[in-house]
């Protein structure tokens, strides 16, 4: 053997070649670490493979007696080589015997050896085994050689990744990738679901892993990261970037690791190395996120996720690949596995197969989560590191009753949870069974139950469900689908489809809530450090009267002959409604003028959201035709609790005490002034606090259609002047340590009440 490496562009050439060659497993790995022995000029080259049960199992060695082969295995943590599966860190001794963690195998012969170099196989960030070469002699690998078999164990890596070593493992053991994962998390939509994974931002599948031409890769990968660069500065730049703030530092690391002359260094010394410019992003992105995943500074765990979002668009803009998950991955029944995304993306989906949302990050009333609700999609949130556990295509289970996510779950769980959805199914007819009896609680209460909607089809639900109406038509929908401003003529297009479907049921229509975290790409809104708070929906709408005025207009004619009911959102000040009123009467006199015909009634509502409102209660309801409570705001604005801030997401409660005062006062208002009074919000949507609204005095409730059934089975049981008994009074007594919740389960329990 020779004393120096023949170079590790050499070794990928010549695994490129046993890659190509039609071998079983075994023997492939037998030549692979035969090869890497023989270039490092190293004694002993060694392959172990993780398994589900956290043993690195020997899968192949050059150097070691063969008997050892899938006999010796190491749990995570145990020896040099299992620290290195808990680390994901390379070791480099030149005495590995008298490191702390050495631990001798007698099955293996290795107690000749004394120099080790191991590094970790990883994918995503994830370990998959450890690739370890050892000598004889007291020798130190040089950081080059280190280098090199990093490199190679990258391709290692895409080898246990197609599933091919599976075929090696014992009977009744599986490897790590393909273990099944139990993780807990919180539900944010109620339901069970069952598909295959898609990844909402996909790995860039690495196919083309070894260079003919290292120049050629060394100027694509410039080039693309130019294109990168270019458009992050373009980005920092921008107007639309507030000069401080949060915002602005995350921009920075952007901006900082785009640039980093290190991380550049490092992709191209793996393209010297023989790799593809897009393998190289792979390599480097790997050990950055194992290293990352494993600081103990949670700052630098999150932006992780940054630095990983940046190496996949240098990878995409590499493979010419667009955001988002292909079409023809999601033919069949799926759930789609996100850190987070928009409400708007959701909707690119095919909603007919789509069984479920995973979100690593989301709390319960963020848009996204709403629009899933209103689709009857389960969705469980905060599940830290979940996407990198995952692959495209693992069968999945998501269970937003317990808000708990099975990945790669075994055939009997499947079993077990299929039987489950077939219950539910058999539930969700008994609902059915109640569409044409009429709202009606069991002391004789008519309850208004109505559904919120902001598609056409949506309107469906309207029978299916048996909701007596739309309370809330979100018609900003429309506009964030869109890639351009939709015009008037299918403004009114949509609201007549709108009011056809509805027939003879009433149609709440919301002007425009845009702004805040509803952003729309061809309308230039400000950046503001506090967006829910900021410049949105009224305020953005009178700031710029031509797009309300232009909706109206739409609304007025759509409406032409029947009655139309409109409200705004975000109201502050009783002002703002009188200046809508104005409006309105000055477009319905144009209208007129040409000869368009009008509705045959007009009534003007606003959403009480904002908490100024409370003060200005008896000129609210005298302005107003109608009052929409938009409880998620009103609860958001009110806690001072941001409706997507995970850390706040189980800290308060729409049924604490106060904000259910909040609620009665205005219940009480409306009564006064005889103002007909509806609730949107998810707390209408959930049999057991809509029982609370109830005792409230809240005769109208609006929700998404998949709550329409469960909350009508509720209130058909429920005897409201008996609950108004408990409830009102331990309202009074805010001292007191019972939660409001453990009163109204207590209650449902002793009753015999679906919640």
């Amino acid at each position: 053997m020779s004393s120096q490496p023949k170079g590790p562009s050499v070794l990928l050439r010549r695994l490129r070649e046993v890659m190509a060659e039609p071998h079983d497993p075994q023997k492939r790995l037998d030549i692979i670490v035969a090869d890497i022995a023989a270039n490092m000029s190293a004694e002993v080259c060694s392959v172990y493979v993780l398994r589900a049960d956290g043993m690195l199992e020997l899968y192949a060695s050059q150097g070691l007696k063969p008997e050892a082969v899938h006999v010796s295995a190491l749990r995570v943590g145990q020896g040099l080589v299992g620290t290195i599966g808990v680390s994901a860190r390379a070791l480099n001794l030149h005495d590995a015997q008298k490191h702390p963690a050495f631990e001798y195998l007698p099955e293996t012969g290795e107690e000749i050896y004394n120099a080790f170099l191991g590094v970790p196989i990883l994918r995503a960030g994830r370990v998959l085994g450890v690739l370890v070469v050892q000598n004889k002699s007291n020798r130190v690998y040089m950081d080059a050689e280190v280098e090199a078999l990093e490199t190679t164990a990258m391709v290692l890596g895409e080898l246990i990744a197609t599933g091919e070593l599976e075929k090696l493992s014992p009977k009744g053991v599986a490897l790590d990738l393909s273990r099944p994962l139990t993780v807990e998390g919180i539900s944010l939509s109620d339901g069970i679901g069952l598909g295959y994974v898609v990844l909402h931002e996909p790995r860039v599948i690495v196919t083309n892993l070894f260079n003919d031409k290292v120049d050629d890769e060394i100027n694509r990968l410039r080039e693309a990261l130019v294109k990168v660069q270019v458009s992050i500065d373009v980005l920092f730049q921008s107007g639309n970037v507030p000069v401080e703030g949060e915002h602005r530092d995350v921009l920075d690391a952007y901006r900082m690791f785009a640039h980093d002359r290190g991380w550049n260094r490092r992709m191209e010394e793996a393209i010297s190395n023989g790799l593809t410019a897009e393998a190289a992003v792979e390599k480097v992105q790997n050990d950055n996120s194992a290293r990352m995943m494993r600081q103990s500074d949670p700052y630098l765990r999150e932006r992780l996720h940054d630095f990983d979002d940046l190496a996949n668009r240098l990878l995409r803009e590499l493979v010419g690949k667009e955001h988002g998950a292909s079409a023809a991955i999601v033919k069949g029944d799926h759930v789609i596995v996100a850190r987070n995304m928009g409400a708007a993306e959701l909707l690119d989906y095919n909603s007919k197969k789509l069984r479920g949302l995973v979100l690593e990050e989301a709390a319960p009333n963020s848009h996204v989560v709403i629009v899933a609700r209103a689709l009857g999609i389960p969705v469980v949130g905060q599940l830290s590191d979940f996407v990198s556990n995952t692959e495209q295509g693992n069968p999945i289970i998501v269970d937003g009753e317990a808000g708990v996510v099975m990945l790669r779950p075994p055939l009997d769980m499947e079993n077990a949870y299929a039987e489950k959805v077939k219950f539910r199914a058999g539930r969700q007819k008994q609902f059915e069974k109640l569409r044409s009896k009429p709202s009606r609680t069991k002391d004789g209460v008519d309850i208004s139950v109505l559904m919120n909607a902001g598609l056409v089809m949506d309107l469906k639900q309207l029978e299916i469900s048996g909701a007596s109406g739309v309370g809330l038509f979100r018609t900003e929908l429309q506009f964030m689908v869109s890639s351009t401003l939709p015009r008037p003529g299918e403004q009114e297009e949509l609201y007549r489809h709108v009011l056809d479907e509805a027939g003879d049921k009433p149609v709440t229509f919301r002007t425009l809530d845009i702004g805040g975290d509803k952003v729309l790409p061809y309308l230039k809104t400000l950046q503001e450090e506090n967006p829910a708070m900021g410049w949105r929906a009224l305020r953005l709408s009178l700031d710029r009267p031509a797009l309300l005025r232009s909706q109206v207009r739409a609304l007025l004619k759509a409406s032409a002959g029947r009655s139309l009911r409109l409200m705004v959102p975000l109201v502050t000040e009783v002002w703002e409604i009188n200046q809508v009123r104005e409006l309105i009467k000055r477009e319905v006199e144009l209208q007129t003028r040409f000869g368009h015909e009008m509705p045959r009634s007009l009534e003007l509502g606003a959403m009480l959201e904002v908490p100024s409102l409370l003060w200005q209660l008896d000129e609210l309801m005298q302005a107003v035709d109608f009052i929409s409570v938009g409880s998620n705001d009103l609860y958001q604005f009110s806690m001072a609790s941001d409706r997507g801030n995970i850390n706040l997401a189980n800290r308060y409660t729409a049924m604490s005490k106060s904000f259910l005062r909040i609620l009665k006062k205005i219940v009480d208002k409306a009564d006064q002034y005889n103002t007909p009074l509806t609730l949107c919000g998810e707390i209408a949507g959930r049999p057991i606090s809509a029982m609370a609204l109830l005792a409230l005095g809240y005769k109208s409730i609006s929700m998404s259609p998949i709550a329409v059934g469960p909350v009508k089975a509720m209130l058909m049981s429920l005897d409201v002047g008996e609950l108004q008994k408990v409830l009102l009074p331990a309202l009074e007594n805010i001292s007191e340590q019972t939660t409001i919740m453990e009163l109204l389960t207590d209650f449902a329990d002793k009753h015999g009440i679906p919640y």
